[in-house]
């Protein structure tokens, strides 16, 4: 049960603040406001706010995307890094997000600092928003007394991480849009035009050719109730195929497939690698042990193929063996990768060798995707001119057919 309250404060500069801040009374509010550093002038329910109750619907609105934690790491880690506490710092971003479940759960952290919980403990309770990975390091920073470089370390995976992402999604996107405009003209012809040169050659008699025959019996589906059916079973096919993804094995085949295709799979598989090196390399620098840092990573690495891979590496380790000699058994990982760990292993500079990996298959990943644009853009001009024309000249066969015959 909260309620939304105006406030004016000042700030240390002396200026006048005015905002909004959902809590349970006034008391609640001030004590925020003066761990924010502002000195509170008046609090007062806001107008027409009553008592509410937060309504949260799974995977809506209980979700925080990970651009949100990425800005939310690299604030938090400016704001210690300047002297800041970490629990004045947790207030202060959390009357800042928009996100009213990223702003609960950080109040929630905060409420659990106080009361004597460390910072790790207080993360690990909300593992939607901060999973292993981060709890992980942020605990090897507080035993080895470096947060803030932990914190500067973690935001700046993150934020390659959501940058790499973009760029992936970014590839993804175009020919997605380009095909469903080709849906989009393809049905207005199919609704539109082809029923008036049905009724067309209905009244003009004769056989028609077999291409103009099938775009008729599309366009007869189409305008029909057996487009019902047809939608019915799409819509059932995509929840059956989504829920069979979530399996084991179905995520497990479909994490395979995602890497064979020519052009996307390369993008997914130095995608999945560049995850895995620069996860593993923070944990590894952060000070956290190797086969805990290898369990992490598993679990972090986005693609059941690369985990069951790191898990087989794991079980090696702890035999007794070096990194690079099971990875270099194992498909998945490239010679490159292989040779890399080798000599971080040799040198004493694993984690190092780790992150340079990863800034390796990022730039590949860039340029991989800067050419796929170039590539996919005049091809799919074409796919959309070929589909377009083959409708047309369909339903132009007849009519060289009928012109023969008046002449």
């Amino acid at each position: 049960m909260t309620m939304t309250f105006d406030y004016k404060v000042r700030d240390q500069m002396g200026n006048l603040v005015t905002g909004k801040l959902e809590a349970d009374s006034i008391p609640v509010v001030v004590t925020r406001l003066r761990e924010m550093g502002y000195l509170p002038v008046s609090v007062a329910p806001a107008k027409g706010a009553g008592l509410k109750t937060e309504i949260v619907i799974p995977g809506f609105t209980d979700r925080v995307k990970s651009k949100e934690v990425s800005v939310f790491t690299r604030q938090f880690a400016t704001m210690v890094d300047s002297g800041l506490s970490i629990t004045r710092s947790i207030a202060v971003l959390a009357a800042q997000v928009e996100n009213k479940y990223f702003a609960a759960n950080l109040r929630q952290i905060h409420d659990d600092l106080d009361s004597g919980l460390s910072l790790s403990a207080a993360l690990g309770k909300h593992p939607k928003v901060f999973d292993a990975l981060y709890v992980s390091m942020v605990a090897a920073g507080e035993v080895g007394g470096s947060i803030d470089l932990v914190l500067k370390t973690l935001a700046g995976n993150l934020e390659k991480q959501v940058e790499l992402n973009r760029k992936v999604k970014g590839a993804m996107t175009y020919p997605i849009i380009v095909v469903c405009v080709i849906a989009v003209i393809v049905t207005v012809m199919m609704v539109v035009i082809v029923p008036i040169f049905k009724k067309l050659f209905a009244s003009l008699g004769g056989k028609l050719p077999l291409p103009t025959r099938i775009m008729i019996t599309i366009s007869n589906t189409l305008v029909s109730w057996r487009v019902v059916l047809v939608i019915i079973f799409v819509v059932v096919a995509v929840l059956l195929f989504r829920r069979w993804i979530k399996t084991e094995k179905g995520r497990r085949v479909w994490d395979q497939f995602k890497m064979k295709p020519p052009i996307f799979g390369p993008v997914t598989h130095k995608a999945g690698l560049s995850r895995f090196t620069a996860t593993l390399s923070s944990l590894l620098s952060a000070g956290v042990p190797a086969l805990e840092a290898l369990d992490i990573t598993a679990n972090a690495a986005g693609n059941s193929i690369i985990r069951d891979a790191v898990v087989e590496v794991r079980a090696r380790v702890r035999e007794g063996s070096s990194f690079a000699e099971p990875m270099s058994r194992l498909e998945v990982f490239p010679s490159l990768l292989v040779q890399m760990v080798e000599v971080g292993e040799q040198t004493g500079a694993l984690d190092d060798m780790l992150q340079r990996v990863s800034d390796f298959y990022i730039g590949e990943v860039d340029q991989t995707v800067d050419n796929l644009t170039s590539i996919l853009e005049p091809f799919l001009v074409v796919i959309m001119g070929v589909v377009i024309g083959a409708i047309i000249i369909s339903l132009y066969l007849p009519m060289f057919d009928y012109i023969k015959l008046i002449h």
